[in-house]
């Protein structure tokens, strides 16, 4: 059975940092496309940032410069850490992964994050 679970959220002020972590069992996250999502209310989620399996990194141009996404292949695991945050990155955080064949997809249960200003 795999897993997916996301921890770390939090409240913080404007300019201060996160970290975010993801969390996979029962499948090795090294052999996924990881991402995060964001998702505030009455909005579709959207892409924050983006792993594939060889490794390389975007992100999106909102948290570009100040996010930081990293992977631990031996722990399964993936790492978004988050500096001088602002108010607009205020959402619950996701984690998916996708793997290719056979085609699958999983999803995290998410983590609030809230940034006062």
């Amino acid at each position: 059975q795999v897993e997916v679970e996301e921890s770390g959220g939090g409240s913080v002020q404007s300019g201060g940092s996160l970290r975010l972590s993801c969390a996979a069992a029962g499948i090795s996250l090294r052999f996924a496309t990881a991402s995060w999502y964001r998702q505030v209310p009455e909005k579709q989620r959207e892409l924050v940032a983006k792993i594939t399996d060889a490794g390389v990194t975007t992100y999106s141009n909102s948290v570009e410069g100040r996010f930081t996404l990293t992977r631990d292949d031996f722990d399964s695991r993936m790492y978004l850490q988050m500096n001088s945050l602002e108010p607009e990155d205020t959402g619950v955080y996701y984690c998916k992964l996708e793997f290719a064949r056979p085609d699958r997809i999983y999803w995290g249960q998410g983590t609030q994050v809230t940034v006062s200003s």
